[in-house]
């Protein structure tokens, strides 16, 4: 008999009915396997590495290791390694990639991140490494107090900048034979809320043990916790010591954050990284190193410390040693301060080194400085999602215009191949004409612009906005900065390259024209090469030029500064 249309559609809907049910009833595996995450940084899918424990239970909250893996390694080695698994003999980094060996069970999730491959741990890595962590916590409950993180080598070196910068969010760190990227060493002080255990080999010819053995002092007359294991006559694979046997669980094991500390030990430089527990940076001498050294001494009472830290914010609710509705004793660099019981308290400095007042208490002008988001330096306007915009506004003959997209397209190729070790950084942002930049990537992307006022439209777009301009025609400089703008930046490049007359030599975990940009300040200014720079520093705090930095720029003869 014919089925009638109706039959076989009800038909269907049963069986799309059933094939729902399954896939909604489908779950991730224990064990070892590849997840990804989405990248808004240029619209890819990110894979990591990820472990779920035996018999998972997804009512469970469990513990988190974040685990970093080295240069020429990828998320998939370095689930193998946190887990102890080395290479079978003679086996390559690339045949041990392809499969998961068994290991023993631990009652953890672990998640070991690709971050674009041998790219070092800051910017774009940098927001991998978090998204990954955004993405498990979606995914799976974890127990925000057992979140540790570990790395070796690169990933070493990842793992105190991380742990350092964002100190409140992890229980305990483990940096084995770790390369940090310059600037992590002023940090140290912020490893006092955590316990660290740090792992290298006496013989390692590549970080030198000696690097190690420098924070592990550190860190002891500071009084943090820290523990230490030198490996005899081990080399740069000291990992393999290290991660033995699972042992990494097992000193985790003993940790757990405490949200709530008595004391707040916390530095910094960069807005970007304005948090610790219960402390909150607002304002500080940009540029400079901000302290704070915050304790309770007592319920309700507080001595505080401070440098180059003009205003900052306390947020003591649910602290088990703030009582709402009694009043606050405070004591800030050896003054006292008069506060209500708020659990949320703003102080400021009345003047440049004056007496601190808590805010409202006095009428305050209006802060429009450097801030977070909106604080350069140039390096920040590659660390999230950007656009290379190349100029046509001057109507460029063909020879022009192929090399002005030659240009965007080379600062463009984060992916060029460095050999076989270090692979390519998976990294693919788009690369535009002035005219084809749509509103959508001026309100969501970050802008680096190549030209001038007179060859790209949009530098001539925001000239009245910009506080320098190369003269039209000068091929011999070469002028690079960064302004935010409608809560992005733009990075304008303009003459020669920032690139121009770099040597491709060293360790490079970036390409050429990428491998300074960490370095540079807010604006740099060359002639002939940017090795040699004639200017490399920061913006006022109010995004100004300074008043060396315009003698300097005015006396070369092939700037415009903006009145």
């Amino acid at each position: 008999m014919r089925p009638t249309w109706k039959s076989t559609l009800l038909g269907v809907t049963l069986t799309l009915a059933a094939s729902n049910s399954i896939l909604f009833a489908q779950k991730l595996p224990s064990g070892p396997q590849v997840l990804t995450f989405y990248s808004d940084a240029d619209d890819t899918e990110q894979p990591y590495g990820l472990y779920l424990p035996e018999n998972f239970d997804e009512s469970k909250k469990y513990p988190l290791v974040i685990m970093l893996h080295g240069a020429g390694s990828n998320h998939r080695l370095d689930l193998r390694r946190v887990f102890g698994k080395s290479n079978a003999e003679g086996e390559t980094d690339v045949e041990a990639s392809r499969y998961f060996p068994k290991w023993d069970n631990v009652e953890y999730i672990v998640a070991s991140p690709y971050a674009r491959g041998t790219a070092g741990y800051q910017g774009i890595p940098e927001q991998d490494v978090y998204d990954v962590l955004a993405d498990v916590k979606k995914r799976f409950k974890i127990d925000e107090d057992r979140t540790f993180l570990t790395g070796l080598s690169m990933g070493g070196g990842g793992t105190l900048w991380l742990g350092l910068t964002r100190p409140d969010i992890w229980a305990a760190i483990a940096p084995v034979c770790p390369a940090p990227p310059a600037g992590t060493f002023d940090l140290v002080t912020n490893a006092t809320n955590f316990p660290v255990h740090f792992f290298h080999g006496d013989a390692d010819p590549v970080v030198p043990v000696a690097g190690t053995q420098k924070w592990v002092s550190h860190l002891q007359d500071l009084g943090a916790e820290v523990s230490y294991k030198e490996f005899v006559d081990v080399k740069h694979d000291s990992w393999v010591n290290a991660y033995d046997s699972e042992y990494i669980f097992q000193w985790f094991d003993d940790y757990k954050r405490n949200p709530y500390p008595d004391r707040v030990r916390f530095v910094t430089r960069q807005y970007k990284y304005d948090k610790a527990f219960w402390v909150r940076f607002n304002r500080f001498a940009y540029g400079k190193l901000a302290e704070i050294d915050a304790k309770f001494t007592k319920e309700n009472a507080l001595e505080i410390t401070t440098k180059n830290l003009e205003k900052f914010t306390l947020n003591l609710k649910s602290h088990p040693k703030f009582k709402a509705g009694t009043a606050l004793s405070l004591k800030i660099d050896g003054s006292n301060v008069n506060a209500k019981a708020d659990s949320v308290l703003t102080l400021f400095r009345e003047s440049a080194g004056g007496k601190w007042a808590v805010e409202g208490a006095t009428i305050m002008s209006i802060y429009t400085g450097k801030e977070k988001g909106a604080e350069g330096p140039i390096f920040a306007a590659f660390s999230s999602r950007h656009v290379y915009v190349y100029g046509t506004a001057d109507n460029p003959s063909p020879e022009e215009l192929k090399k002005r997209i030659d240009i965007a397209t080379q600062a463009a190729n984060w992916s060029q191949y460095r050999g076989e070790f270090l692979g390519r950084v998976m990294f693919f942002p788009r690369v535009l004409a002035d005219k084809e930049v749509r509103p959508s990537d001026i309100e969501s992307s970050n802008l680096i612009l190549f030209g001038t006022k007179e060859s790209n439209a949009l530098v001539g777009k925001y000239a009245d906005q910009l506080p320098v301009h190369l003269k039209k025609g000068d091929t011999a400089h070469g002028l690079f900065y960064v302004v935010p703008m409608a809560g992005h930046y733009v990075a304008v490049s303009s003459g020669l390259p920032w690139w121009a007359g770099m040597k491709d030599e060293g360790f490079p975990f970036v390409p050429v024209m990428h491998r300074k940009l960490s370095e540079f300040k807010d604006i740099i200014f060359f002639k002939d090469s940017s090795v040699n720079l004639l200017i490399d520093n920061h913006f006022t705090e109010n995004w100004k030029l300074d008043e060396d930095t315009k003698r300097k720029l005015s006396a070369s003869g092939a700037v415009d500064i903006t009145p």
